[in-house]
């Protein structure tokens, strides 16, 4: 009798010790550059993927015939889907691989309010007259970069079925407009389509 419940006491001490294990979180590194996708809608792997398909023509300089290296002030992209997608890291990719071409210059406009404080506080006698920086001296835009992304989502109809299947598209536009006449000079367009299948059971 004491065997056996020496015996099953290391069994159960065993078997809890693999569920354990098995309940653990675990973690690992990922290839931001490779494509990974849990369901039909938008994800980090799309980001790069829809940002180069529209920064590659103006860097290219045939599809944005301006003078050299124009200045751009960047606007937040629009986000006009259903979903919660931050458009911000967006419109940072984007600002940042123009930037690196080094064919574009920038103005930011998230730093326009830091500036001004900063100026005002120089002026306001704190700092020393020499040093100061004089207002009146920016440098200003010749175009307004603009985008704006947009989704539309569609489900298979009811019906006996195992699987349950969604498209969902995703389409990023791009505008260029020049500031001193309005005129939009340079438009393009970058989409993505998916489609996702799972069983109607399971978790």
């Amino acid at each position: 009798m004491r065997k056996y419940f020496i015996r099953l006491t290391g069994i159960i001490t065993c078997s809890a010790a693999l569920i354990m294990t098995g309940c653990m979180a675990t973690t690992r590194n990922l290839n931001p550059e490779e494509e990974t996708h849990y369901d039909a809608t938008y994800d980090f792997s799309d980001k790069s993927k829809i940002v180069d398909a529209l920064v590659t023509p103006l860097i290219s300089g045939s599809a944005f015939p301006v003078q050299d290296k124009p200045i751009l002030i960047v606007y937040p992209v629009v986000n006009e889907t259903s979903e919660h997608i931050s458009t911000a890291g967006i419109t940072d990719e984007i600002r940042m691989k123009l930037f690196k071409s080094g064919k574009f210059r920038f103005i930011s406009e998230d730093q326009r309010t830091n500036i001004q404080t900063e100026t005002d506080y120089q002026n306001q006698g704190y700092v020393d007259p020499a040093q100061r920086v004089e207002q009146g001296r920016q440098t200003g835009a010749d175009y307004i970069l603009s985008g704006t992304l947009r989704s539309i989502n569609k489900e298979q109809p009811k019906q006996v079925r195992v699987f349950k299947k969604e498209r969902v598209y995703y389409s990023l536009d791009l505008t260029i407009t020049d500031l001193k006449t309005g005129e939009i000079v340079y438009v393009d367009e970058a989409e993505i389509a998916r489609e996702a299948s799972q069983p109607i059971i399971g978790w």
